[in-house]
């Protein structure tokens, strides 16, 4: 048990989810993220109570931010994204979205926040601890990482 009712899961757990066009990709990737932070506990409970805002804020949290990745990759990359990867080990959560774009992501200047476009990667920078691209198969690799919210008890 992990002090909050429910087993522990394995150590580094990765989920995969591949893509073949941007057509529904964002609603399909926050589906696949939802069941897997499910299955993950990430809205664990002690005692029958309901989650606390922390769980459930970083939960939410993270859906946006994939939502965001996903995306930027269906705009700006060609054929849209290509995999959603999820890594779990217990202290950390890693995100990965990959495309055929070999041009990493770049902040762009604070514009009118009343303006559509332009915000998702400031929002990642907000809500991740860390995040960023790497080089994968001729595109990228957009990944960030955000820290469990089980651990803050």
């Amino acid at each position: 048990m992990n002090g909050h009712g429910a087993a522990a899961p394995d150590r580094d757990q990765t989920r995969r989810l591949p893509l073949s066009s941007s057509e529904g990709a964002v609603q399909q990737c926050r589906d696949f993220s939802r069941a897997a932070l499910l299955d993950w506990h990430w809205l664990a409970v002690e005692g029958g109570e309901w989650p606390d805002e922390e769980q459930v804020a970083v939960f939410e949290d993270v859906l946006l931010m994939v939502s965001e990745l996903v995306t930027n990759a269906c705009l700006h990359a060609p054929g849209g994204p290509r995999e959603l990867r999820l890594r779990w080990d217990t202290v950390r959560l890693r995100v990965e979205v990959s495309d055929a774009s070999p041009v990493p992501p770049e902040l762009r200047p604070f514009a009118d926040p009343g303006q559509p476009g332009g915000h998702g990667l400031r929002v990642v920078e907000r809500l991740a601890r860390a995040w960023g691209s790497r080089p994968e198969d001729g595109g990228k690799a957009v990944w960030l990482e955000v820290p469990s919210p089980l651990n803050h008890r």
